[in-house]
């Protein structure tokens, strides 16, 4: 979810980022740079509300805070992430970045394992009324 409503419908974002270890962020830059790593995702927006985003991201590549980092950089910083831009904490110091859907194949059989959790049951997130 992010704070940002201006966001187009559907995007590739395509960065290389460069994780600092001593501060646990992530930094992104449109060209490569020494230690910096490819970094690609995708984004289709679900639902907008008055002040928030609901998008679903779809990682190619799994870098350290790549969401984070790669929404930020183009404007739309996730609800209560601070460390990212997010201009207010949540109450909980939570961040509302979820993830509602994992896949993946299984190391050694190979087979398709698809994992869900449940939106969390509070406010915004139960404004976009999703299953």
């Amino acid at each position: 979810m992010t704070n940002n409503t201006n966001c187009l419908n559907s995007n590739k974002l395509e960065n290389w980022i460069i994780k600092n270890t001593k501060q646990n962020k992530s930094y992104i830059h449109s060209s490569p740079i020494p230690g910096s790593k490819i970094a690609i995702l995708r984004y289709s927006l679900v639902k907008k509300l008055k002040n928030y985003s609901l998008l679903e991201v779809i990682i190619e590549t799994g870098r350290h805070h790549q969401i984070r980092a790669q929404l930020s950089n183009i404007g739309l910083t996730i609800k209560g992430d601070l460390k990212y831009g997010s201009k207010r904490s949540n109450k909980d110091g939570s961040i509302d970045l979820h993830a509602y859907k994992l896949t993946f194949n299984h190391p050694v059989t190979k087979n398709k394992i698809e994992i869900k959790a449940p939106f969390p049951k509070r406010q915004p997130w139960s404004s976009f009324l999703v299953d």
